[in-house]
């Protein structure tokens, strides 16, 4: 999207102060918090290391399955379609987490 208009106004320092408290506490540019604001969606905190850890284990145990299926329908030595099946839910889960702990929340908005 190309962005050509600029807004420019003025904030206490107070109100400066929370502004970049809060893109800080949300990893995002000031500018890309007002944004999301204004589309009415409201920014998640960065989750803490513990959220991480449990993607980084939920990522291996996917493809640990993906493998598996792989293997399982060369060799036919088990039943591959049920295996995928289960790999694929295990993507879906994956998803379903990074959106709750990642993606903006959209808000209602009387603004709006």
């Amino acid at each position: 999207m190309k962005r050509n208009i600029k807004k420019q106004f003025w904030l206490s320092r107070e109100e400066a102060a929370d502004l970049q408290k809060k893109a800080k506490k949300a990893c995002l540019t000031e500018a890309a918090l007002l944004r999301l604001l204004l589309k009415g969606y409201e920014p998640r905190a960065k989750p803490d290391d513990r959220f991480y850890e449990v993607m980084r284990e939920l990522s291996s145990i996917g493809n640990n399955l993906n493998q598996l299926a792989a293997k399982a329908h060369s060799l036919n030595f088990i039943d591959a379609p049920k295996l995928e099946v289960e790999a694929r839910r295990w993507g879906q889960f994956q998803l379903r987490v990074e959106q709750e702990f990642l993606q903006p929340e959209k808000k209602e908005s009387k603004w709006r």
